[in-house]
């Protein structure tokens, strides 16, 4: 899920889902986490959450429960949650506008890839890796670089 692609009034219907009648219209749908249950849950740019809706991801984590929209009781869920951003989130919280206790709930095995331009034997790699992948797709054969 790409937190910064959804916006702020369709966040929690989206996240946590929206039970039949919630609103006009609405039709029972689960959620990203309800989807995602026994498995793995990606939250893509986490570090775009406003304020709001960080709270209310915190509260999820922290509880291990959804409650969908419009609905009168809480889900148990069990999922792991893998985020990332490109963002630094520990000058967030020093600046204010990421929660602090959300970052510790989330920065519990760190992985930091550094950018490409610091890892130049990989464009090899991955150049050969996507011309495999256009050469699959194309009509007329593709061999090479030039």
């Amino acid at each position: 899920m790409n937190c910064s692609a959804i916006p702020d009034t369709l966040f929690e219907s989206e996240l946590f889902g929206v039970e039949k009648g919630a609103f006009t219209g609405a039709t029972s749908r689960a959620g990203f986490f309800a989807a995602a249950h026994g498995g793995t849950l990606f939250l893509d740019e986490i570090g775009d959450l406003r304020p709001e809706n960080q709270a209310k991801l915190l509260r999820v984590l922290e509880s291990r429960r959804v409650r969908p929209v419009g609905a009168e009781h809480e889900h148990e869920i069990d999922v792991r949650v893998v985020a990332a951003t490109n963002k630094d989130l520990y000058d967030m919280v020093e600046a204010g506008t990421f929660r602090e206790d959300l970052y510790y709930r989330l920065n519990v095995i760190p992985i930091t890839v550094p950018p490409l331009r610091e890892r130049a034997d990989d464009v090899p790699l991955l150049a050969m890796h996507f011309l495999k992948k256009a050469a699959d797709r194309a009509v007329t054969p593709v061999k090479g670089f030039t």
